[in-house]
């Protein structure tokens, strides 16, 4: 390794999220293992065309916990990690913003799929906060449409079948091809491109560990497998890199 001190980057998926109460999609418990069609509510194309998937998305948003989620022990041990003085920076594909409130820095947490915090209309792109939106579907509109336009409102994420930021996905590639560690964390590595950013660090030399509940397409590259739950498993991991690679912390 360097010199310096190591940069860390951290991938993390919906997996890491599911001790604060929300739901994966892919995982044993997750939304799409339970009910199939739910793939529809994050895909543009029949949320844009079905007034009916707007309707279930907005229900979602309601019912699924989000909204009251706090962070839990793995997205605190990624903001002791910060604290250690260890170069870190956060790749998440997650929109719910618990890194962030678990105390990590803004800065470096690249949010590759958007955030759940502000809505977007599809036709005039006007922003506006999602607690105002949520808080009209409470009070009877099961569909709410943009105040400006009338247009369709969605949250202000990445949904399939729509592109991500190509800025943002050339920032994620340049964190990976430079650290010298790259943890992925509660994600299946499955949808690209995304998935690609473990190749990127593996391909310019970085140590890869895995922290998963089921296996990932690039288990076998891995230096580390860890099968046990996150909230468990990630302050230990942190610990013990913080360990090796901070001298004086030995």
């Amino acid at each position: 390794m360097n010199a310096k001190r190591p940069l860390i980057a951290v991938l993390t998926g919906a997996g890491i999220s599911t001790d604060s109460g929300i739901p994966d999609y892919r995982g044993p418990q997750g939304l799409w293992r339970q009910d199939p069609t739910a793939q529809e509510l994050v895909t543009i194309g029949p949320y844009r065309a079905d007034p009916e998937v707007r309707r279930r998305a907005w229900r979602m948003r309601l019912e699924t916990g989000a909204r009251g989620a706090r962070p839990n022990a793995g997205h605190l041990a990624l903001a002791d990690l910060e604290r250690s003085g260890l170069p870190l920076r956060v790749l998440t594909q997650n929109v719910d913003g618990l890194h962030q409130e678990a105390g990590l820095t803004a800065r470096k947490v690249l949010e590759l799929h958007g955030n759940t915090r502000e809505v977007q209309c599809l036709r005039c792109r006007v922003v506006g906060p999602m607690a105002e939106a949520l808080a009209r579907v409470e009070a009877g509109e099961p569909d709410p449409a943009c105040r400006e336009c009338g247009g369709i409102l969605k949250p202000r994420t990445v949904m399939f079948g729509e592109n991500l930021d190509p800025e943002v996905l050339g920032q994620a590639d340049s964190i990976a091809r430079a650290c010298d560690v790259f943890l992925a964390v509660g994600t299946s590595l499955q949808v690209f491109p995304v998935a690609a950013l473990p190749y990127a660090a593996v391909e310019s030399g970085a140590r890869l560990i895995i922290l998963n509940a089921e296996a990932t397409p690039y288990d076998e590259a891995a230096d580390e497998v860890i099968r046990e739950p996150i909230s468990e498993a990630l302050p230990v991991l942190v610990r013990r890199l913080v360990r090796e690679l901070v001298p004086d912390r030995a």
